[in-house]
């Protein structure tokens, strides 16, 4: 639903087919994912093992002789083997839905709105004509006064057509519209040569009858290339990502040492040119650094060529650095995208070791409890994780820091909970945490008396 908030406006009134905006909707379903399968290990683990402490199976378990981890061990090996499958299809079908996804949604944003024609409204959508039409019968073919201004000659409204009635009707292939004009009349003014600025003549043709055809392909989605957005660092799997991360740290690292070359080569260059054109003396005297004794135009001279110079050199200097920033806001999307394809994997992970424990510790199923504990902690890791990416992407952290951020800062969480769920701790018992206090207070009352 956010995504269809987000792009209502591109999709309204295009006369778009129910089949191309399933295949949209379906492709970007999958974007989904990322966010809905650590939620659904944290709740669906949290909710098996709240049943199974809620009917005291857990109790029953245990006193069998079995440990929690025991218990846990199969719903791990199943958690781990979703976590092999997330990798997956973070590496290898998500990019390609991504890339499906993205060039689809750019031929809709860029496809015109349906024709369209209302009552006395001017339509402008056909290029070269602006029409009006005062009245559409209920059969959608029939209309009635009918003005066009032809604007194809890039001469004003040279051209004017009026019409009492009409009938409009697409060709079989909806390529091109027909329109049958009756009963009326053109005005043409004549432009040829520069005496008609002056004299203004006109033409004027009635007519009973007159079909004009109108070019409707520019109102036909046509499909981009799909390689023209394979470079999107979100439709790459982890081979392409790295390999490009390379390329960039090359290009950096070669574009770095030509700039210090070319610099330094500019620099004497200049220089140079300035000092070869003067004679042996006065390039002893440069020498020397005798600069005040040179005459006064010679001076100007050699100050004119240094501020060029050195406004030559800041240029270039500012178009390098730019690129530079660039550069490394690529590179540093393409790492985040990289260790994404890790994240979700270890999340799930990391996020079962939340809810399995926590379930047997509140011992409460069904859709109440577990549900609220199950958002809090979501909300707790996605704010984490989009903190960290954005931390990532504005160079504040690296950006194997920002992703992972969320992960490292829930992993004891799990590890605290999965020891006190081991040790039948009370966790969320008040009194457990009351009743040590009192007794402290008490004993300490004891010692007073």
């Amino acid at each position: 639903m956010m995504f269809v908030f987000k792009y209502i406006d591109d999709f309204v009134g295009k006369g778009l087919e129910a089949s191309l905006l399933a295949k949209l909707f379906f492709y970007y379903s999958f974007t989904t994912i990322p966010m809905a399968l650590p939620l659904a290990v944290l709740l669906s683990s949290l909710m098996t093992f709240g049943n199974l402490g809620e009917h005291f199976e857990l109790t029953a378990m245990k006193s069998a002789g079995l440990s929690l981890q025991k218990i846990m061990f199969p719903l791990l090996v199943t958690t781990i083997l979703l976590s092999i499958s997330a990798f997956y299809f973070s590496n290898n079908i998500l990019p390609v839905t991504n890339l499906r996804a993205g060039s689809l949604l750019y031929d809709i944003r860029q496809s015109k709105p349906a024709l369209m024609f209302k009552d006395g409204v001017f339509n402008h959508s056909i290029d070269g004509f602006s029409m009006r039409v005062g009245k559409k019968e209920k059969d959608g073919k029939t209309l009635k006064d009918i003005l066009i201004y032809d604007h194809r000659a890039m001469q004003g409204n040279n051209l004017v057509i009026y019409a009492k009635s009409g009938t409009m009707e697409e060709t079989g292939d909806k390529m091109y519209l027909v329109l049958t004009l009756n009963e009326g009349v053109s005005y043409k003014d004549i432009m040829d040569n520069p005496k008609d600025n002056q004299t203004h003549p006109m033409v004027r043709d009635k007519f009973s009858k007159r079909i004009i055809r109108f070019d409707l392909s520019a109102f036909q989605l046509s499909r981009t290339n799909e390689e023209l957005f394979k470079n999107n660092s979100q439709m790459m799997n982890l081979s392409q990502l790295s390999q490009s991360v390379d390329s960039m740290e090359i290009k950096s690292a070669k574009r770095k040492f030509d700039f210090a070359v070319q610099l330094k080569k500019s620099y004497y260059t200049n220089s140079m040119t300035s000092i070869s054109q003067m004679d042996p003396a006065k390039k002893k005297v440069i020498k020397e650094n005798k600069f005040s004794e040179l005459p006064r135009q010679q001076q100007l001279a050699l100050i004119e060529s240094a501020a060029n110079l050195a406004r030559s050199a800041k240029a270039y200097a500012d178009s390098v650095g730019n690129d530079s920033e660039s550069s490394e806001y690529n590179r540093v999307m393409f790492l985040v995208e990289w260790h994404r394809k890790f994240t979700l994997s270890i999340a799930c992970l990391v996020l079962f070791f939340i809810g399995a424990p926590l379930g047997a510790i509140i011992r409460k199923g069904g859709l109440g409890m577990p549900v609220v504990v199950s958002v809090i902690f979501f909300i707790t890791f996605h704010i984490l994780s989009i903190t960290g990416e954005k931390l990532a992407k504005e160079g504040s952290l690296q950006a194997y820091q920002g992703m992972w951020m969320a992960t490292l800062i829930l992993l004891p969480v799990g590890v605290f909970l999965t020891y006190k769920a081991t040790a039948d701790s009370a966790l969320f018992d008040v009194d457990a945490y009351i009743l040590p206090i009192k007794n402290f207070f008490m004993k300490k009352k004891k010692v007073q008396e």
